[in-house]
């Protein structure tokens, strides 16, 4: 087959699905051909558009969970137009909550207290976990064996990520406000205080008897698109 065509083939495979493709499931679709198509040839294709997308206003990028089309971060303003329903808005306990499970994981919740200085909301967890951004992966062996919370591939998928070292090292962050994750999106996180060692996030510590649902949502909002 020629490679034009395998080119063609995997770029309407990219665009009429909405979840992205690994290599090996854009290779199954060439199973059968009287003229074998390689792997070679279909990871080709891939980097062949890459490149040809490269001055559109879309992209070809790998994730986690393989290859998809997505629109570019500087056309999203316009893009964004097209749609009625406001992008959910998190609060800073929730992102702060996210970002201490990435770069610590796994984590349990009161590992997670501890570091925030305040006491997590179940809804923060299940928010968490509904969007399927963080995950289960245990249970610590202390008296009342905990839970063990890290990260997803849907996590990663939609901050735009292949792997979890992917992220921004904290020891190059002035404030974890300056992460950026997605192309699709920006999240913001405020760390509130001098940089922690070992990835602690947070800022000082406010008391163990203030909870996440006492603090005020009207600074601290952030929009994810």
């Amino acid at each position: 087959m020629e490679q034009s065509q395998i080119k063609k083939i995997v770029e309407a495979a990219l665009m009429a699905v909405d979840k992205p493709l690994t290599l090996v499931q854009l290779h199954r679709l060439f199973t059968g051909e009287e003229e074998k198509v390689e792997r070679a040839d279909v990871n080709k294709a891939l980097v062949d558009l890459q490149d040809e997308y490269d001055t559109r206003g879309v992209s070809i990028v790998e994730v986690a969970s393989g290859y998809r089309v997505q629109i570019d971060q500087d056309v999203s303003p316009w893009i964004s137009r097209l749609f009625e329903e406001r992008p959910p808005r998190y609060t800073r306990a929730l992102l702060e909550t996210l970002a201490l499970i990435a770069y610590r994981q796994p984590i349990t919740r009161s590992e997670i207290e501890e570091v925030r200085g305040v006491a997590v909301s179940t809804n923060i967890i299940k928010t968490l976990l509904e969007r399927e951004w963080v995950q289960v992966v245990g249970h610590k062996e202390v008296p009342g064996r905990p839970a063990m919370y890290a990260t997803t591939k849907e996590f990663l998928d939609y901050f735009n990520l292949r792997r979890i070292d992917e992220l921004p090292p904290l020891s190059e962050l002035t404030d974890l406000d300056s992460i950026t994750l997605d192309t699709q999106l920006e999240m913001s996180i405020s760390q509130g205080g001098d940089e922690k060692p070992d990835g602690e996030a947070g800022g000082e510590l406010r008391g163990s008897e203030q909870t996440d649902d006492a603090e005020s949502d009207a600074a601290s909002n952030v929009t994810l698109h």
